[in-house]
C-alpha cells in the first residue's frame, strides 16, 4: 500500500496520543533544555512561539525564559490561518482547545525565528502537521524567511516524500533525544 500524508499523519497522531503521560515530563524537560541551547546559539530578536496542545511538546518553560531576552509572538488564529501577536497574560482558551494570547492592532512583518510543531516529516524534512495548512499559508505570506525550528515530542519520520511543495521545512528538528540539522538548508543560508 502507498503512504500517503493522511495515513502517515494518522499513524503518527496515534504514536503520540500513546505515550505515557509521566514520560512526557521527562521529554518536556528534555525538548526545553536543547530548545534553549538552540536559542543561545542562533540570533534572536523576534521569536514566534506556538502555545502547546495537550498533545504536543510543552515549551512553556521556555517561553518565560525567553521573553526577558526577547520579542515574543505567538499565533492568533483568524480564518484558515494566523496572524502573530505578542506574548502576553492571561491567555484564553478558543477554537480547537486552542490557548491564544489576547489581539493586536499591531502589525508583525518579520521574525527572526519560528518554533513550530510537527505530527511528523517526510524524507524531505518537510512538515506534517495537524492537516489545516495554517503554518503553511502564514509562511507563504512572510516577506523573509525565519530560522524555523520544528519541535516534536515522539520523532515520526518517515523516507517516503509525501509531502506537497507548499508544505514548510526547517532548518533544524528537536526531538526529546536529539537534534538534527537540516544540512540542505544549512548550505542554503551560507
Amino acid at each position: 500500500m502507498l503512504l500517503t500524508k493522511t495515513i502517515f499523519r494518522q499513524n503518527c497522531l496515534k504514536k503520540i496520543k500513546k505515550k505515557s503521560k509521566f514520560n512526557s515530563i521527562y521529554k518536556d524537560a528534555k525538548i526545553n533544555f536543547l530548545l534553549q541551547k538552540e536559542l543561545k546559539r542562533v540570533k534572536n530578536q523576534k521569536i514566534l512561539f506556538y502555545i502547546p496542545l495537550l498533545t504536543e511538546a510543552n515549551i512553556m518553560k521556555t517561553i518565560k525564559k525567553q521573553r526577558h531576552k526577547s520579542d515574543i509572538f505567538v499565533p492568533f488564529m483568524e480564518g484558515e490561518s494566523f496572524k502573530m501577536v505578542p506574548f502576553r497574560l492571561p491567555l484564553k482558551k478558543k477554537k480547537f482547545n486552542i490557548y491564544e494570547a489576547g489581539n493586536s492592532l499591531r502589525k508583525i512583518k518579520n521574525i527572526d525565528i519560528a518554533i513550530v510543531p510537527i505530527v511528523g516529516v517526510d524524507g524531505n524534512l518537510k512538515r506534517v502537521g495537524f492537516g489545516k495548512g495554517m503554518y503553511d499559508r502564514f509562511f507563504a505570506k512572510l516577506k523573509k524567511k525565519p530560522y524555523i525550528i520544528f519541535i516534536q515530542s515522539e520523532f515520526c519520520y518517515t523516507k517516503e516524500i509525501i509531502c506537497d511543495d507548499y508544505d514548510i521545512t526547517c532548518d533544524v528538528i528537536i526531538t526529546p533525544y536529539f537534534r538534527m540539522q537540516n544540512t540542505v538548508m544549512a548550505r542554503n543560508r551560507k
